[in-house]
């Protein structure tokens, strides 16, 4: 199973960009999904989740700034962040968790992640 992200660079405060997650491999079923970020000298650090059915969670740093959304039939995780700050300056990672097949277990994986600037 890969994660692979895209859709990071660079933007001026205020500005908004959509991160993206593509899910591939073996996969029988996709659960639990998850933004995390990780700042310069920073521990990594939860942003949003969302679950199978849809429900969301988010830190409050990024409530009413950041969406987070998943395509199942892409096997594709969003995260919209709009209003953003250079304090959301960050390498984004997603990371799932992932059934591969109907007799196997669930395992999280891990994207590489992508770098987030925001600056003016």
């Amino acid at each position: 199973v890969q994660l692979v992200e895209s859709g990071g660079g660079l933007v001026q405060p205020g500005g908004s960009l959509r991160l993206s997650c593509a899910v591939s491999g073996s996969i029988f079923n996709v659960y639990t999904m998850r933004w995390y970020h990780q700042a310069p000298g920073k521990e990594r650090a939860l942003v949003a989740g969302i679950t199978g059915a849809g429900n969301t969670n988010y830190i409050d740093s990024v409530k009413g700034r950041f969406t987070i959304s998943r395509d199942d039939a892409k096997n594709t995780l969003y995260l919209q962040m709009d209003s953003l700050k250079p304090e959301d300056t960050a390498v984004y990672y997603c990371n799932a968790d992932v059934k591969g097949s109907p007799d196997g277990g669930i395992f999280t994986y891990w994207g590489q992640g992508t770098q987030v600037t925001v600056s003016s």
